[in-house]
Parts: C-alpha cells; sequence; structure tokens
C-alpha cells in the first residue's frame, strides 16, 4: 500500500512536534550540565543499561546506596551508540536523572543490519542466543543456519530451543528429528520445550538454559518467543503475538530492547521481533566462518579463487561426498552465496 501523502498543514504538524521535543531534550541536557557544573552531580560509579528511549537511557545502579535503583539518564555526546546489557559509568543527579560519561568494555555486541544495509547494534554482553524454532511455522535450514552465521559471527553461543512439541505429529516428527541431529551432530545444543503445556509455568528445560546468564530470544515471528518470556517473567505484561491463520506467520509483539532480571536469576534482554537476519553486509569469508564445519576446509580448495559453487577441486564437495558436511548445510551455504551475489549485483539487500 502507497503511503498516505500529506499535505503542508500535517507537515507542519509534524515538524512542529518535533521541534518541541528535541527543544525539551536540549533544556533537560542543559540543567543536568548545570547540575555537573555547579558540583549537583553524584561521583561516578557503574550502572547497567536495561532500557533505551533515543537520547535517554534507563540506567540501573550496581553499586552504593543506590544499588537497583533505575535512572533515567543522559549521554555526553562523545559517547558512541549504547545498547540494553550495556555497562557504563555514570553520575547521579538530581530527582532519579543522571548523565552517562563512559561505556565500560563489552564482551560481545550482538548487531543486525537495518533496512539501508548499515549495522544496527541490538544488545551487549550476552552469554547466550536461544534460537527458537517451532514445528509450526515450518522450521527451515537456511533460516536457521542465517541465525547461526550471525552467532558464530558475533562470538556469541547459540542454543537452539524447539518449542510448541505438543504440535509434533507422526507425518512431521522424522523431518524435525533428522533437522535438530544435524545441529547436534555440529555441536550445538538443541532443547526441547512446550510453553502451552506448562500452564503458564517456566518449563523446567527453559529455566535450566537461563539461570544465571543473560539470554536473548530470537527467532522467526509466530515460533512461541513472547509466550516463552511470559513464562519466566510473569509480572511483566508482554504481548503475546498470534499466528496468522490465513499465512501461518506470525505479528511482531516487542517494539523495544529490554534488560529483565529473572526471578530465578539471570537477566533476559527482550529484542524486538526479527522475522530474518539479514546477511548482505557479510563477505563470502564471513559466511565461511560462520558454518563452523566449513570453517577447518577453508584454504583447501585446489584452486585459490574457488567460488564453491561446484567448482573444481572444491574441498566443500569433496567433504559432502566423504560426509564431512551435510548436503542440507553445503545446500544451505550456496543459497546463501547464490543470494548474496545476486543482491550485490544488483545493489539491493538480501531480505
Amino acid at each position: 500500500m502507497a503511503k498516505r501523502k500529506l499535505n503542508k498543514r500535517q507537515q507542519w504538524r509534524i515538524e512542529k512536534i518535533q521541534k518541541e521535543r528535541t527543544e525539551r531534550l536540549n533544556r533537560k541536557e542543559k540543567a543536568v550540565e548545570a547540575q555537573a557544573e555547579a558540583g549537583e552531580l553524584g561521583p561516578e560509579q557503574e550502572g547497567l543499561v536495561i532500557a533505551h528511549y533515543g537520547q535517554q537511557l534507563d540506567i540501573e545502579a550496581l553499586e552504593g546506596d543506590d544499588t537497583g535503583r533505575v535512572f533515567r539518564c543522559f549521554v555526553r555526546a562523545n559517547i558512541d551508540n549504547l545498547v540494553t546489557g550495556d555497562r557504563v559509568v555514570w553520575r547521579p543527579g538530581k530527582s532519579e536523572t543522571g548523565v552517562i560519561v563512559a561505556r565500560c568494555e563489552r564482551n560481545n555486541l550482538l548487531q543486525r543490519p537495518d533496512n539501508f544495509g548499515a549495522l544496527k547494534p541490538v544488545a551487549a554482553n550476552i552469554d547466550h542466543i536461544i534460537l527458537v524454532i517451532a514445528p509450526e511455522p515450518e522450521p527451515h535450514d537456511n533460516l536457521i543456519d542465517r541465525y547461526l552465521v550471525a552467532s558464530e559471527s558475533s562470538d556469541i553461543p547459540a542454543v537452539i530451543l524447539l518449542n510448541k512439541t505438543d504440535l509434533i505429529t507422526d507425518q512431521n516428527r522424522a523431518q524435525i528429528d533428522a533437522l535438530l541431529g544435524r545441529y547436534e551432530a555440529l555441536g550445538y545444543q538443541v532443547e526441547r520445550t512446550s510453553a502451552t503445556a506448562c500452564a503458564g509455568q517456566p518449563a523446567p528445560e527453559v529455566e535450566s538454559l537461563v539461570r544465571d546468564k543473560t539470554s536473548v530470544f530470537v527467532g522467526q515471528s509466530g515460533v512461541g518467543k513472547s509466550s516463552i518470556i511470559q513464562t519466566l517473567l510473569p509480572d511483566e505484561l508482554l504481548r503475546v503475538g498470534a499466528v496468522s491463520e490465513s499465512t501461518g506467520k506470525g505479528v511482531h509483539t516487542t517494539t523495544t530492547a529490554k534488560l529483565f532480571h529473572l526471578p530465578g536469576g539471570g537477566n533476559l534482554i527482550d529484542s524486538p521481533g526479527i522475522r530474518e537476519f539479514g546477511l548482505w553486509h557479510m563477505t563470502p569469508q564471513e559466511v565461511e566462518y560462520g558454518f563452523r564445519e566449513i570453517r577447518p576446509l577453508i584454504g583447501l580448495c585446489k584452486f585459490r579463487n574457488c567460488r564453491h559453487m561446484g567448482d573444481p577441486g572444491c574441498a566443500l564437495d569433496a567433504a559432502a561426498e566423504a560426509g564431512t558436511v551435510s548436503r542440507e548445510r553445503l545446500k544451505s551455504f550456496h543459497r546463501i552465496l547464490q543470494d548474496m551475489a545476486e543482491q550485490q549485483s544488483r545493489g539491493l539487500r538480501i531480505t
């Protein structure tokens, strides 16, 4: 559907609102700066970013008398993009406000490309990514592999969690078992659960996954991420998206990344729903690295400029013949490379 064209009055109104918001923000920032100059800001201390609202962030105090309290903070202009999960150095001000003066070193950073191909940071300091799949919508190797390539390239461990096990039937059981078996053979941790079968209580296997760790749930819409999160955070009002009966695809429910402390220990970063990880920002060499069974074969092809697309002397084809690389994963690898080549030749992104 085409975008509705705004008339001059509507455009003026939007610009006026945006200008007023910017002016209010500038006034607040100047007020905090004035507090700093007057010596009204408290001492520097460590904090945790638990939510991001444009130029303001919610910071949880990690030390001192304010430990556990949340402050709405401004960010110094010389600090690069902060994301949920970042640890920062900040100074408290008046009325639950403060100023972030530095970002602490990150263990890792989860990023994804935006609609223009630029990398957008999502969350930091993650212990593992929990990739949720389900019998419905039907899981596919290629979609799973895109998530895993992104995980490998970020050096963040990935766990595959099959949800909705109550939907496994005699018709789809063999296919799902074969799919999960391929990833287990590669060393990926695979777990099974059913959020709906737990009557609103967290499943033991899910509790074990998230305990004492900082976790991020990702996966195709409609697989039940929000339902699982709701069992872990029963006191939080998290909307659960229904799967469309006509398309079998879900609707995105979460709009901003936020960090929650889990009752059983650990943290959960609830990030916006991601239907698919785009990999168009990567090079073919980075995609090779993202396939952990292909990684040891890099540089072993007969020809240095091998494209791994049926070229003579390709080490990947030889590994598939020998059974050390599954043909399903190799097919997925080929599809990703082919998509990248086609889209780059047209100057477009992969969707």
